[in-house]
């Protein structure tokens, strides 16, 4: 089996989370907190009317999300991560939660905002090609699509660059790039739908 045939399974982030309370140190680095500040910085203060996070883990930015979205809808693949996350924005009656595996599971709604924050490399190019359609079909004319991704090396069927240069492959002509920055350790794209026909 090569590096990109297969997406990681949930069970490996389900283990992650039971075994540690923090795996990534996303409730506790400053180097995650300032990540998540540049990521909202990106969005250059625009409210969306409906937004979708993939991978919220234990809700931090999701937390961060809350206020720049009418709705936000957030997933992700861990039941314990959920079960965190839902704690955590609780004083956002506008934000909900779903166990869901994405690419494989969708939801029915269209978006003005999609968040995928360290996410990309842990799918197979497969999944990454039905990702970037389900994009395509659901991300409303005008609407964003944020990406953040580690650049340094991984064990993950992708790298950084890889997951995003990919996902722009599946993407072409149909998002047109807003700013792409790259910090010390990682790199935050910003696409946004093109209105024309």
């Amino acid at each position: 089996m090569t590096r990109t045939e297969s997406s990681l399974a949930p069970d490996y982030f389900e283990s992650m989370f039971l075994s540690d309370e923090d795996p990534w140190n996303l409730e506790s680095s400053a180097y995650e907190q300032a990540k998540y500040d540049h990521t909202i910085h990106a969005l250059a203060g625009r409210t969306y009317a409906h937004g979708f996070e993939v991978g919220c883990a234990k809700g931090v930015l999701t937390r961060k999300l809350a206020p720049c979205c009418d709705t936000l809808f957030a997933i992700d693949v861990s039941g314990v991560a959920l079960k965190a996350a839902r704690q955590r924005c609780t004083p956002f009656a506008h934000v909900s939660f779903a166990n869901m595996i994405f690419p494989e599971q969708t939801p029915d709604h269209v978006f003005d905002l999609i968040v995928l924050s360290e996410v990309v490399y842990y799918w197979s190019d497969r999944d990454i090609r039905r990702a970037g359609e389900w994009i395509y079909q659901h991300l409303l004319p005008g609407g964003d699509l944020l990406l953040v991704h580690w650049t340094g090396e991984t064990d993950y069927p992708q790298t950084g660059d890889d997951a995003v240069a990919k996902l722009h492959d599946a993407l072409t002509a149909k998002a047109g790039l807003i700013t792409a920055q790259r910090r010390e350790h990682y790199r935050l794209d910003l696409w946004r739908r093109c209105t024309c026909a």
